[in-house]
């Protein structure tokens, strides 16, 4: 027992156990959610941070120690959005037919996202950074902070605040499609897929990319356009009033 401990010391203060554990929680929520049939309430992400969050407080384990061996795989996430440019390029034609309502829709969007969080924060009177901060919720964490930070955020709290947002969008959004009537032939998927994406970025592009090729090629291109508007029109909009 001395010996395990002893081991178990070494490890968890190396790179090795941050990227380990990751990757070793990660299959196995995959491979749970995949037997269940991708249930929405599975998703391997949000089992991935329960379990793992619940590992670091119950091994003492700080954050910066897991994270110089999980920065490995964080590094893979410029490649993997990169990536998804590829299903997008494979459905050029539609995108050519639909770019006028595309880009309607991505304003519309992430004017809706971005406002009702501060007309919520607003009404419930948070504290002013706290507002700020949840502006913008809707666009993936790490472009979320920048934009924080400079209209007078909390880029920390900003980037909790967008992966909460992305775990809601993609526990909930086959639900709320489906109260909505969307259907699932002719461009729904599109309409679905953009939808996710532009909510809840990255992880609800993930989840939608699981779901239906479709969805996830124009999830992935509505991650893309909130990345660009959002930090091109929150600031200056902020700037001006």
């Amino acid at each position: 027992m001395p010996k395990f401990v002893e081991l178990w010391v070494y490890l968890s203060a190396t790179p090795l156990f941050g990227l380990s554990a990751t990757l070793v929680v990660y299959v196995l929520a995959q491979a749970v959610y995949t037997r269940l049939d991708q249930p929405a309430w599975a998703n391997p992400v949000l089992w991935s941070v329960v379990i793992l969050a619940s590992l670091l407080t119950v091994t003492r384990v700080d954050y910066p120690t897991y994270f110089s061996g999980a920065q490995f795989i964080h590094f893979l996430l410029g490649p993997a959005v990169v990536a998804l440019a590829w299903p997008l390029w494979e459905r050029l034609a539609a995108l050519r037919l639909h770019w006028r309502a595309l880009l309607a829709a991505a304003l519309a969007g992430g004017a809706a996202a971005s406002g009702s969080a501060l007309l919520l924060g607003w009404l419930v009177d948070l504290p002013q950074d706290v507002v700020l901060s949840l502006a913008p919720k809707s666009v993936t964490a790490p472009v979320a902070m920048g934009i924080a930070d400079k209209i007078g955020g909390i880029p920390a709290l900003a980037a909790v605040f967008a992966v909460v947002t992305g775990m809601v969008g993609a526990l909930s959004g086959k639900a709320l499609f489906g109260l909505l009537k969307i259907p699932t032939d002719g461009n729904g998927w599109m309409a679905r897929g953009f939808s996710l994406g532009t909510a809840a970025h990255g992880i609800g592009a993930a989840r939608a990319m699981q779901v239906n090729p479709d969805a996830g090629a124009f999830a992935g291109l509505a991650l893309g356009l909130q990345v660009i508007l959002a930090a091109l029109l929150i600031p200056m909009l902020f700037g001006l009033f």
